[in-house]
């Protein structure tokens, strides 16, 4: 049936009205003779009246446009509107022809009646045209469903649902035990105490989170309590990115690693976030970098009057440029945005910068960040990082900018590495220059935290990647463990870190709980519908495999050197001042590494 022409079915719709119009008449005079019709005489003019009439009304309010089995609110209005002129044209032609023999009684029950027998003929094809397309396709569906939740977001993920041959819902999931045991859209809603039993006897394969209005805490006790099931779980994106209220298949996606860490982000201070940024011209340096691109979306939110995007990658600017530009033309925003090549190591380049455009703020996000690899390639590491802050920093004393942020790193803290060497160094620098009386007015501060969730190079991008090509996934030591945090959060505390700054302060973003890698790595498996394969090799998906640490990496990262961090105005920023050592000295033993590197 489903495979016939449009206009075959289109005629069989109007076959089952025509007979729906024909008995309602028969119906509504038995009932108001209280006996089987007969038609006699003139009574046979009013099935002819009612079949004149309804026709053309169907058609004309679009009632063979609807899809039957896909037929819901749309078609109740439809059918509505349909019978209600309907039975408007029926009861005033029965009223103005008075025919012999016909109560005028059958204008009113007769068009109720024909409204009840159209809605229960769509209701009637949806349940059985979609019964045996799931049946048809039940044991060869590829993903077999459960959805949590049962608000409109979880009501309209299912109807997308229906529309696909390639997946099968099951039914819902909530926690509201009123709805235990109910039906919503013809599917049973179950408690969280039946997923085990589900998975086991009806094979599901998947599991969607329709609850974009949860926060992340919540979503991660739900992620956790469904960590021990074979299934692949998967979620809606949060409210903000679904604003047009529409939902489809396609906007579901895999679980960001923000609801594994279960971290609610903390809004920002409209006065600290606006106060370097608001009207004033701003230096980006690593602009193509993950810090640095989301430093500049920051800034462009934050009004700036000129955004000065440096880096010396030209795919990473380019790209970076294309997307705030494109970004900016949305908004209509006034921003000016200038994308300038710089490598802020060299000479006198950053200085002209400075010279031009006069910024009154810059973060300093440019760095080689991987351990690895600074570690194997020292000279370049340091050059870039310790000498592209200083020249930086010494360029914006000269040319009296306002605000210099470094954006630093835990691996600063007591560092084993080449990269964490550096960056420290690059935070004496600051202090130092702070330190010193010269006059300039610049407000020199350093913000150091830990890694940052899909950033370039990250291991979350790593292990999703092995996930997908089957493993293993690797793991550099089973005890091994990181502070995480979102760019956007991060980044947004760095630059509220600056507004507060009166100069010289190490500041220190409260990273919530450390991360064990191997723990998140389960989980990550755990929730691709996959399980860990043991040591055996007997049972299990993906392995996971210890390859040692790598040159320089510790097992756990720390964000203060010593002393107790001082609390600020905000409840996830900490203040400290740490030991460095004075520009004068400083400036020999940098003047004798600068001798060194270029030999």
């Amino acid at each position: 049936m489903l495979s016939l022409p449009l206009r075959v079915k289109q005629t069989l719709a109007v076959m089952q009205d025509s007979l729906a119009v024909v008995f309602s008449v028969w119906l509504a005079y038995s009932l108001r003779f209280e006996v089987w019709h007969v038609p006699q005489k003139a009574q046979w003019l009013v099935y002819g009246i009612a079949l004149a009439i309804s026709l053309p009304v169907f058609y004309g309010t679009s009632l063979y446009k609807s899809v039957f089995r896909f037929s819901e609110a749309m078609a109740f209005k439809q059918i509505t509107k349909a019978a209600a002129l309907y039975a408007v044209l029926f009861f005033f032609t029965l009223v103005l022809f008075k025919i012999d023999g016909v109560p005028r009684s059958i204008g009113i029950t007769q068009p109720i009646m024909l409204f009840l027998l159209l809605l229960a003929s769509r209701g009637a094809a949806r349940f059985f045209l979609n019964t045996r397309l799931q049946l048809g396709h039940c044991s060869t569906a590829d993903k077999r469903l459960l959805i949590y939740g049962v608000g409109s977001a979880g009501i309209q993920l299912a109807s997308a649902i229906e529309q696909t041959t390639r997946h099968l819902l099951i039914g819902f999931i909530d926690d509201d035990p009123k709805l235990h045991g109910r039906m919503v859209k013809g599917l049973k809603v179950f408690s969280f105490g039946q997923v085990a039993r589900l998975v086991e006897q009806a094979t599901v394969t998947d599991i969607l989170l329709a609850i974009p209005s949860a926060s992340r805490s919540r979503r991660n006790q739900i992620l956790q309590a469904l960590q021990p099931f074979p299934v692949h779980v998967q979620t809606l994106p949060s409210l903000e990115d679904l604003t047009d209220g529409n939902i489809s298949v396609r906007d579901v996606k895999e679980i960001e690693i923000e609801d594994l860490l279960g971290r609610d982000p903390v809004s920002s201070g409209p006065s600290l976030f606006r106060r370097n940024i608001t009207g004033k011209t701003v230096v980006v340096t690593g602009a193509g970098g993950s810090i640095g691109r989301e430093l500049c979306r920051q800034i462009l939110i934050g009004c700036a009057d000129k955004l000065i995007m440096i880096d010396h990658a030209e795919f990473n600017l380019h790209d970076a440029y294309l997307e705030l530009e494109g970004y900016r033309e949305r908004k209509q925003q006034d921003t000016e945005i200038v994308p300038l090549l710089c490598n802020v190591a060299e000479n006198h380049r950053f200085s002209a910068i400075c010279s031009s455009y006069h910024p009154h703020t810059i973060y300093h996000a440019a760095a080689y960040k991987h351990v690895p690899m600074v570690e194997r390639n020292p000279v370049e590491g340091v050059r870039n990082n310790v000498f592209g802050t200083l020249r930086s920093a010494l360029a914006a004393q000269e040319y009296g900018v306002e605000s210099f942020i470094l954006v630093s790193t835990d691996k600063a803290v007591r560092p084993a590495n080449f990269m964490g060497a550096s960056k420290r160094l690059c935070e004496i620098i600051l202090q130092a220059l702070s330190a010193e009386e010269n006059g300039s007015g610049t407000c020199f501060s350093m913000v150091r935290f830990g890694n940052v969730l899909d950033s370039s190079g990250s291991v979350v991008p790593l292990f999703r990647q092995q996930i997908k090509d089957g493993g293993p996934v690797t793991v550099t030591h089973p005890e091994i463990t990181r502070y995480f945090m979102t760019i956007p959060e991060a980044v947004q505390l760095v630059i509220q870190s600056g507004a507060m700054s009166l100069g010289g302060e190490v500041f220190v973003l409260d990273m919530g709980e450390p991360v064990k890698i191997i723990d998140l790595a389960k989980r990550m498996i755990g929730l691709s519908g996959l399980t860990v394969l043991d040591r055996n090799n007997r049972k299990g998906d993906i392995p996971i495999e210890v390859i040692g640490l790598r040159p320089g990496e510790k097992l756990y990262e720390e964000l203060l050197i010593s002393g107790d961090p001082q609390p600020t105005d905000h409840p996830r920023i900490f203040k400290a001042h740490e030991e460095f050592i004075a520009w004068p000295a400083l400036q020999d033993e940098l003047s004798e590494m600068e001798q060194v590197l270029n030999t």
